[in-house]
């Protein structure tokens, strides 16, 4: 927090929303400062899904959840979403969004939803672009966000030639071009980092652009596939 961080990903799946909760009230800043988001687990069904954020709201020890997603496209997601629609209406959740939504997912999904998903999380780096991705998602209004923008470390993200290359320009590191990179694609990026030199260099990003060039080549490392077998 004290480098500048105000936004916190936390999930039921990570059993961490309690302690965020510890960590938010010994810090001094306000409540308002801070957007806080979270994910459901299987809720099986609607009541069962209500209880679920319930249980939330209460383990981040919150009045109102500032992004509520559904943590995968699990068979019951449509009746989730309609009790988080429910939440919504009553101010417990300021904005709803889902996750890992693949494209004919993400179609599916929609043509019953209330509210339009605000926010699709995906893995999304640059070893895995998803353009067309999110060309269909912005023409129905959801923001495409990248978890694991630095593909975890892997295809030597971080001693990338290209990002070298790139990064050597503008004195900055690969992953800060990486990141840069998909911020000018409009994807909304939460960069991981246990370590505050990172986070700091992570925020690091707004004293440069990116040229025609760069951007073209960068865009020829997208190699359109998952590097998570779990995420196929």
């Amino acid at each position: 927090m004290s480098v500048g961080y105000r936004l916190f990903d936390s999930a039921q799946m990570y059993h961490n929303e309690k302690e965020l909760a510890q960590a938010i009230k010994a810090s001094t800043i306000k409540r308002k400062e801070v957007f806080i988001t979270t994910k459901l687990s299987s809720g099986t069904n609607y009541e069962n899904t209500k209880r679920s954020i319930q249980s939330s709201l209460s383990a981040l020890d919150l009045d109102y959840i500032d992004l509520l997603l559904i943590h995968s496209p699990y068979p019951q997601a449509k009746e989730m979403y309609r009790a988080m629609e429910e939440f919504y209406h009553q101010g417990a959740i300021k904005a709803l969004g889902i996750s890992n939504f693949d494209t004919q997912q993400y179609l599916e999904f929609i043509k019953t939803c209330k509210i339009i998903p605000a926010v699709n999380q995906l893995q999304v780096h640059v070893f895995f672009q998803r353009e067309s991705l999110q060309q269909i998602m912005q023409k129905h209004g959801t923001i495409m966000q990248a978890w694991s923008p630095f593909a975890a470390g892997k295809n030597n993200f971080f001693t990338n030639e290209t990002l070298l290359k790139i990064g050597k320009k503008y004195h900055k590191t690969p992953a800060q071009v990486g990141l840069r990179y998909l911020i000018e694609r409009n994807v909304n990026v939460i960069p991981k980092s246990s370590k505050k030199e990172r986070m700091s260099e992570n925020l690091n990003l707004f004293d440069f652009t990116l040229s025609r060039e760069d951007l073209s080549a960068i865009k020829k490392l997208d190699r359109n596939q998952s590097l998570f077998g779990w995420d196929m």
